[in-house]
């Protein structure tokens, strides 16, 4: 129970930092979806986790009435979700969420219908992914990603990167290092992976 509030506590404090519209934990707690879906969603976990499939659907089902975003109740939700203005989110069963993770309204973590066991993605941690797009299938989206409005991603997106477009395209990459050089006219260079800025 203590934990369950120590997430809420963040989820709230993560919220009022991300939104510029937000004025307070309160408003955040009383007035925004995503909020009261986070919360639906911890509880229907906890009955799923033990095997109580038709109350955690059921209190799902609930919370996807009051709020109009689905998170089955089988998804693994990390703590600080955003999910700004939320309407018509869905995530799937098998979608695993990590943490400080934006996601804007329409976006769907769903499968490809093809797959079997693990059918939805895993999203990794400081995620911003854009309205209307589609996740699909069971991929890989790395730290630190951006996934443009309306893509569909169904390949693996690295560390690091902005992917946008259908299907989904990497058109930024992240430096991991940054190194100096001199050329020979004794010009200092930054090296970016291989590439002179």
């Amino acid at each position: 129970m203590i934990k369950f509030f120590k997430s809420l506590r963040y989820d709230l404090r993560n919220a009022v930092e991300n939104d510029p519209a937000a004025r307070n934990s309160l408003e955040v707690f009383i007035l925004y979806p995503f909020i009261h879906a986070v919360i639906n969603h911890r509880i229907a976990y906890f009955f799923y986790k033990r095997k109580m499939f038709f109350i955690a659907r059921f209190i799902s089902q609930f919370g996807r009435l009051l709020t109009g975003i689905e998170i089955h109740p089988g998804a693994k939700i990390g703590k600080g979700l955003f999910i700004d203005h939320g309407m018509g989110v869905v995530i799937g069963e098998t979608a695993e969420v990590g943490d400080n993770v934006t996601l804007y309204h329409g976006v769907t973590l769903g499968g490809t219908g093809k797959d079997t066991g693990k059918r939805h993605p895993t999203i990794g941690d400081n995620v911003i992914i854009g309205c209307g797009a589609k996740v699909l299938g069971p991929i890989n989206i790395g730290n630190n990603v951006k996934i443009g409005a309306n893509a569909v991603v169904v390949n693996d997106v690295p560390n690091n990167t902005t992917a946008v477009g259908i299907p989904a395209k990497i058109i930024y990459k992240k430096p991991k290092s940054i190194i100096e050089i001199s050329d020979y006219m004794g010009k200092t260079k930054n090296i970016y992976n291989d590439m002179v800025i």
